[in-house]
């Protein structure tokens, strides 16, 4: 199978029809979205391990009832989250908690930066959801440019294997791509009705 130009629709489809090439082209795709959500929960290496088997089982168990394969990044994200939560339930130890003392206001008030902290992880998932979604060539361009430490043209090309006069017009027509993503135009338009509080806003009400 190809992979360069298949849309998630596509290999959605020929993965219910049990196209192994179409499952790993999937699990290629997305699984650093699934570590990067895995990894904000703070598991350990076994853990992580663990919750990532877990919601590519629930991945096979429950592919043919997504009835909107574009929405497979989401789910991913969804599920990732739950089997992180249920992980940590397992694994916490119940410490017992005084409400009368001001260390446990403290800790439980709510941080000045959590909401900020929300949104930069809510575009950290539309960038990384994006980039699933585009064609191989492209999707490892932006990801080496974004690379920390940055990577040269020069390191780039030697990776890629393409010249460096390539670069430059391949991140172009990446990132023009890119922003024509289900998952990023998604996440701009529910960006447009956001407030200056950060929650949403019914459209119909920002006339």
């Amino acid at each position: 199978m190809d992979d360069l130009d298949i849309p998630i629709v596509e290999l959605v489809a020929a993965a219910n029809r049990g196209d192994e090439a179409a499952w790993v082209e999937i699990l290629d795709r997305y699984s650093p979205l699934l570590v990067s959500v895995i990894r904000r929960f703070g598991l350990g290496a076994a853990q992580t391990e663990d919750v990532a088997a877990t919601v590519w089982l629930r991945l096979v168990e429950h592919l043919g009832r997504i009835r909107e394969p574009q929405a497979l990044p989401k789910w991913l994200i969804q599920t990732a989250r739950n089997e992180c939560l249920h992980s940590q339930t397992v694994n916490r130890r119940t410490v017992s908690q005084d409400p009368l003392d001001e260390s446990w206001s403290a800790t439980a008030a709510v941080d000045d930066d959590l909401a900020s902290g929300l949104l930069r992880a809510e575009r950290h998932e539309a960038l990384l959801c994006g980039l699933a979604e585009l064609p191989k060539h492209q999707r490892d361009v932006l990801m080496l440019l974004m690379h920390d430490p940055q990577l040269s043209y020069a390191e780039i090309s030697e990776r890629l294997g393409i010249t460096i006069g390539h670069i430059g017009p391949t991140r172009g027509r990446a990132i023009d791509a890119l922003r024509k993503t289900h998952a990023i135009s998604s996440y701009m338009a529910a960006e447009s009705t956001r407030g200056k509080d950060g929650e949403r806003r019914d459209p119909a009400t920002l006339a």
